[in-house]
């Protein structure tokens, strides 16, 4: 086959030169979202694990798991108990003057709380445990088990003996433990530049100094620990001091992740330097734990904080030798420590309560018997479920009741709990509300033909509840 002859140059066709490619322009915010991205790398993974590597030799060690035995299983996610000691030690003379710190320091824990970062770290749940609350203390050859008040161990056995009695007490495996003392807690707030605290009333404490008008505030260092440490505020003492702490710490989480502090490689030095320069930490709390709870923290939302306190069955729990003590509620402090270990929400969905009504007690605290006053077959067992789904503890037992023509549903209860019936009654709208004395606290719920459906309720008060959770967005400033 003939090879086609070649075009002479002149015969080419005139080469023209390619224009360089048209870029098209990045909105803005690609732009901003790639800096933010490059900027979250950087701290994550590069700066972030240097800055932290380098400070990790700094931090105090402790052995707080040393020959422990017999220790609870492991559940989900990772459980840190937070302890926050006296340490007025390491306070200058100007600074206990000026926040009342005065008096020799007590070597006990005025603060304990065990924090609890979900498996897909999307959630942190705050316990926190009452330091006058009754505790045995594990025995051991040469020291049997004995009674003491919760913050005791710590002066008689340090972290070892704190770690291993709230483990005897919650069966909560914990996975870290963190000591802050003053010193670090007040270099922290500085560090992030203060926390906002709303409080609706004044705040005066003749002991730590604290005098808040009503208001919005910026709390500085040493007015946050005055703030964390006042017990005379009002009348609930300690279990007040930790609302106030978990309002604090709700506020601090926010301050956190909203500042952008977790996205700045420089400011995340320097307060991990603030925070590790003075704590005291487990041989396992190190570097990658910390980053993981940094990236953690990033995803957090003051709604995905919740914060409660143990369960109190008793107060004023008097004890030989020791005094007045807090007794949990042991039923509902095995609910809440078991929704710990199986890594459950303590906190039911907002959604179902987003249009419940407000009532003054908590359908959780009020128990109900169901009877169903009618023919019809299985209405007491629906009536049963419905209050149940409503958070009301029912006894899931509903028995016929004497009258089956019962027409206008019927709450019958002792007046010394006439709150926990209008609460219920609430519950079941155009529902007659019936004094019998002597009855006790179980509330009687007689359904007549005229129960068509449940309305959901909920306590006025978010302090209440089955445990009492509050979230960050529910404490902190409106």
């Amino acid at each position: 086959m003939p090879t086609p002859p070649r075009r002479s140059p002149a015969a080419r066709p005139p080469q023209r030169r390619p224009r360089p490619p048209v870029r098209p322009k990045k909105p803005r915010w690609a732009m901003r979202a790639a800096t933010t991205l490059s900027v979250v790398v950087l701290a994550a993974a590069g700066i972030g694990h240097a800055v932290v590597s380098s400070l990790d030799a700094d931090i105090a060690r402790v052995d707080p798991f040393k020959d422990m035995k017999n220790r609870p299983r492991a559940g989900h996610g990772m459980n840190v108990l937070l302890v926050g000691t006296d340490g007025r030690d390491r306070i200058t003379d100007a600074e206990r003057h000026k926040y009342h710190l005065g008096g020799a320091p007590c070597h006990c824990t005025d603060t304990i709380m065990i924090v609890h970062i979900s498996e897909d770290r999307e959630r942190a749940s705050v316990v926190s445990l009452p330091r006058d609350s009754y505790a045995e203390v594990p025995g051991i050859p040469g020291r049997p088990a004995h009674p003491v008040k919760l913050n005791a161990a710590y002066a008689e056995g340090g972290p070892n003996l704190t770690v291993g009695t709230v483990e005897s007490m919650t069966h909560v495996k914990i996975d870290h433990y963190l000591e802050v003392d003053f010193t670090s807690f007040m270099k922290t707030v500085d560090v992030l530049g203060g926390v906002k605290i709303c409080t609706a009333e004044p705040l005066k404490d003749s002991y730590t100094g604290l005098d808040l008008p009503a208001g919005s505030h910026t709390l500085m260092g040493g007015q946050a620990l005055q703030y964390v440490r006042s017990r005379h505020v009002d009348g609930a003492s300690d279990l007040g001091r930790m609302k106030r702490q978990q309002r604090f710490l709700a506020a601090l989480i926010d301050q956190a992740t909203s500042s952008g502090v977790l996205l700045n490689p420089l400011k995340f030095r320097d307060v991990t330097q603030a925070v590790l320069g003075s704590v005291r930490a487990d041989k396992g709390f190190g570097t990658d734990e910390l980053l993981d709870l940094g990236r953690a923290m990033r995803s957090f939302s003051p709604s995905s904080s919740e914060f409660t306190t143990v369960p109190i069955g008793q107060m004023g729990y008097v004890v030989k030798g020791i005094g007045s003590t807090l007794k949990w509620d042991e039923p509902k402090a095995a609910k809440l420590f078991e929704a710990l270990r199986d890594d459950k929400p303590l906190t039911v969905h907002k959604a179902a309560h987003a249009n419940a009504v407000k009532v003054d007690v908590a359908p959780q605290q009020i128990q109900v018997q169901v009877e169903n006053g009618t023919a019809t077959a299985g209405l007491g067992k629906r009536v049963d479920a419905a209050l149940a789904a409503t958070g009301f503890r029912t006894t899931h037992q509903p028995v016929s009741a004497a009258d089956h023509a019962v027409r206008r549903t019927v709450v019958a209860y002792d007046p010394r709990w006439d709150r926990s019936a209008k609460s219920l009654a609430a519950a079941l709208p155009g529902s007659e509300l019936r004094a019998v004395k002597g009855q006790g606290p179980l509330l009687k719920v007689i359904a007549g033909s005229d129960f068509k459906q449940v309305t959901r309720v909920r306590a006025a008060d978010v302090q209440q509840g089955e445990f009492g959770v509050v979230t960050g967005d529910e404490v902190g400033c409106a």
